[in-house]
């Protein structure tokens, strides 16, 4: 469930500015270089990104990072996720504060 999360936020991030360096995106999400490079490789593997250089820069680092179209119907059903889990987390919390209210007024 954790790699899910990790993969929405890339993906999100990577939708937001596609152009950051690697260890930007890193920085920008917590993440170690390694990590970022174990989460790039499976969602390139996945078909969600895909990874292009800059074929005029003599230097070939420079890479864009851009979400297929399989990536961002993913980035969408995880954001539907996160809200359903985010919701049923506000709904639970929302019980205990009016059970709570219900025990302090007897």
């Amino acid at each position: 469930m954790k790699e899910n999360q990790d993969f929405f936020n890339l993906l999100r991030s990577i939708s937001k500015q596609p152009g950051q360096t690697q260890r930007e995106l890193a920085n920008s999400l917590g993440f170690s270089l390694g990590k970022l490079n174990y989460c790039m490789k499976a969602l390139k593997t996945k078909g969600l990104i895909k990874i292009s250089n800059f074929k005029k820069n003599p230097k070939k680092l420079n890479y864009i990072y851009i979400l297929t179209p399989k990536g961002m119907t993913e980035k969408t059903k995880l954001t539907i996720n996160f809200m359903k889990k985010k919701m049923k987390e506000y709904e639970e919390l929302k019980l205990e504060i009016d059970q709570s209210k219900k025990n302090d007024e007897v």
